[in-house]
């Protein structure tokens, strides 16, 4: 009887054992892949992860998989930081989880240091008390104003014994998690300086304006006068012709300003009559101060105003004005448009 060697019986073992290595290898290798490029589980809009400074590599997978945004093994993200050479590399910040973030994605931004921007807009027209509000309820911004009077708000952005009002550019500014709400004042009146200078600087002539910051006050009232874009050089103009005629500007949007709390949503005859600093039924040519935070657009319309003889304008009701060059014209369109007396 012969015998067959134990090694020739042992090799279909040994390859069965082999293919078992290299489909349970392909089938990580597949495994590996398939999770370093499907999306995480996003669920929430707008949603991020946070990485303080020194989080471990470890808690941030932890803090993914806690939160159900990743149910991979660990191994498979130490294993994508090592193949892309970013382990031991994230940044710390907040990071935005947006729909359809891949694994690969994730990491790279936090390798970057690409944090989440947020964006805050400062309308155009607001006030600064109402620009004050907006920022105290700003999303993961640091509110050191918080507790500050206007005077040290100006003080501690560089601009000390400047009126707030008028002097923050309307716009959108950009901002990451742990800023200051006077970063974005800083920025938005810096943008204001540069802005209002550049445009003083390309100016009509022979405007009634000794000053930028004049400019700056008639361009507040064009643009609590109109919303609309093709108004504003022509309600300007009205201004100007006014200042150069030394005619009372009389405005009603100064008045209302200078009211302050007291205005509860109508303006009526006594309140033409009281005088304050800010009515112009009362005193001489412009304000003290801007009444709003004008945008680029009432700049423009008051260092361009429009030519003509205008001197009045009323509102009609519908967001437009009816504009007049006689005190006559004028009165007949009041009674028209605020009293509904059309002839």
């Amino acid at each position: 009887m012969s015998h067959q060697p134990m090694h020739g019986r042992a090799w279909p073992w040994m390859l069965i054992v082999l293919l078992a290595i290299a489909g349970a290898l392909l089938y990580g290798w597949n495994d590996f892949n398939r999770f370093s490029n499907a999306p995480l589980h996003v669920t929430a809009q707008g949603d991020s992860i946070d990485v303080s400074r020194g989080t471990s590599f470890r808690n941030i997978v932890g803090e993914l998989n806690q939160r159900k945004l990743s149910t991979a093994n660990p191994l498979y993200w130490r294993l994508l930081a090592e193949q892309m050479h970013v382990a031991g590399k994230l940044h710390a910040g907040e990071y935005a989880l947006a729909a359809g973030i891949t694994p690969r994605q994730l990491l790279a931004n936090m390798a970057a240091g690409k944090v989440l921007q947020r964006n805050f807009t400062i309308v155009d027209g607001w006030t600064f008390s109402e620009l004050r509000q907006a920022l105290a309820k700003a999303d993961k911004l640091n509110h050191d104003s918080a507790s500050l009077d206007d005077a040290t708000i100006m003080q501690k952005i560089g601009a000390p014994g400047e009126a707030p009002e008028g002097r923050f550019l309307p716009e959108t500014y950009a901002y990451v998690k742990g800023d200051s709400d006077l970063d974005i004042l800083r920025r938005a009146h810096a943008a204001m300086v540069k802005t209002l200078a550049a445009l003083w600087a390309g100016r009509d002539k022979d405007l009634p304006l000794a000053t930028p910051y004049e400019a700056l006050i008639l361009a507040s009232i064009v643009e609590k006068e109109t919303g609309r874009a093709d108004e504003r050089a022509r309600i300007a103009g009205v201004f100007v012709r006014r200042l150069e005629s030394h005619m009372l500007l009389q405005t009603d949007p100064s008045v209302i300003y200078g009211m302050g709390a007291s205005y509860t949503g109508n303006i009526h005859k006594s309140d033409l009559t009281t005088d304050t600093p800010y009515n112009t039924y009362t005193r001489p040519g412009l304000p003290p101060t801007p009444i709003a935070l004008p945008g680029k657009p009432a700049l423009l319309a008051a260092l361009h105003p429009a030519a003509g003889a205008e001197l009045y304008f009323v509102a009609r009701g519908d967001g437009a004005h009816a504009f007049s060059t006689t005190l006559e014209e004028h009165n007949r369109n009041v009674d028209c448009y605020q009293r509904k007396h059309c002839q």
